[in-house]
């Protein structure tokens, strides 16, 4: 029985890896730029596409290696410019990214995925009734931001102005891969994005916002806040028992004094069970430790899930009382409200 060599993805060798393997196949050394432009700066999908590469180079690396690109799978279009879509990946799982334009104050951000499926099981996500079957690869978040970005020049004519970290999975359980995508989108080499226009979010995992703050990261850091007392956390997020608010705090405040780089929370309101004054005053205390600013996120509902959201009434009491307290405030109303645009709605579907 004859053995097929498997043909790696090309896309994980490192830079020097693949000046290895050019340099054992006798090949120029600028061979190696060549590729590596075409696969991050040009995102190429196959190895024809390669133009400035000899034809016999092109089908030796057609034989041994692969492009793992992900591929649309379904988009949806909200009244109000939000776009989702759902993409494939080479293994057949689906994850989804969203594009939220805000034209109006020149914003123009793609929520991206780090994980298929997520193992945080929080009680409000869509993506928390999935389990996770496997972490992305860097390359493949790297692709929701190059396809997007593409996206929304033909729709909006304009690029991407910010990425955030916030669609399905925990960035910070995916840490190698999400290093290694905001490398390759902050690089010369890539698209070239500045480092402050990036946002990871995180439900709360202390010792890898510590590892994030010691490896000096330049990108901003999101905590899914969404109660601001240890009971109610509990209820909603369960990997608060393990991560409970003290220490979370500290692993902040560290961040903070290492890095300097700002810090939000995100605070999903929920009728009649964070949205009281007392849940204002608790949220506070919160901010009293470093410089932070609040979004107040109106909740998106899913299937299954018995929260609701805020009325405007007791959403815009909520807000006042911490302006009123000199917290930064910003409230996102819920965008895509005609689509499946809660966070692993579209991609649970399958």
């Amino acid at each position: 029985m004859i053995e097929v060599k498997a043909k790696r993805d090309i896309r994980k060798m490192t830079e020097a890896q693949l000046l290895d393997w050019v340099l054992e196949q006798r090949l120029p050394k600028f061979r190696a730029k060549q590729i590596r432009e075409w696969l991050w700066m040009k995102a190429a999908v196959g190895f024809e596409e390669m133009s400035n590469l000899p034809k016999a180079m092109r089908s030796l690396l057609d034989t041994e290696f692969v492009i793992n690109s992900i591929q649309e799978d379904k988009v949806q279009r909200s009244a109000d410019g939000t776009i989702k879509t759902r993409f494939r990946l080479h293994d057949g799982h689906l994850i989804e990214s969203v594009l939220i334009p805000v034209p109006a104050e020149n914003r123009f951000t793609v929520c991206v995925s780090s994980q298929v499926g997520c193992s945080l099981t929080c009680k409000f996500c869509a993506t928390g009734q999935m389990k996770r079957l496997r972490n992305l690869d860097a390359a493949e978040i790297y692709d929701q931001v190059v396809m997007v970005n593409q996206q929304c020049e033909d729709v909006f004519g304009h690029r991407l102005t910010n990425v955030v970290y916030m669609g399905m999975g925990e960035p910070l359980l995916a840490y190698k891969e999400v290093m290694e995508s905001i490398e390759l989108l902050t690089s010369p080499d890539g698209i070239g994005m500045s480092a402050k226009r990036l946002t990871v979010s995180t439900a709360g995992i202390a010792k890898m916002i510590r590892r994030l703050a010691d490896d000096q990261t330049k990108v901003n850091l999101a905590l899914s806040l969404h109660a601001a007392d240890d009971a109610k956390r509990d209820q909603i997020m369960p990997i608060n028992e393990q991560n409970n608010l003290e220490v979370l705090m500290e692993s902040l405040k560290y961040y903070y004094q290492t890095t300097k780089n700002r810090i939000s929370y995100e605070y999903i309101t929920f009728q009649n069970f964070n949205d009281s004054l007392e849940d204002a005053a608790n949220l506070v205390k919160l901010c009293k430790h470093f410089p932070v600013r609040v979004n107040i996120i109106e909740y998106n509902p899913i299937e299954g899930v018995s929260f609701v959201k805020s009325n405007e009434h007791q959403l815009d009491r909520f807000a006042t009382y911490l302006r009123d307290h000199d917290v930064m405030v910003t409230v996102r109303r819920s965008r895509g409200k005609d689509i499946d645009a809660a966070c692993g709605q579209l991609a649970n579907k399958e």
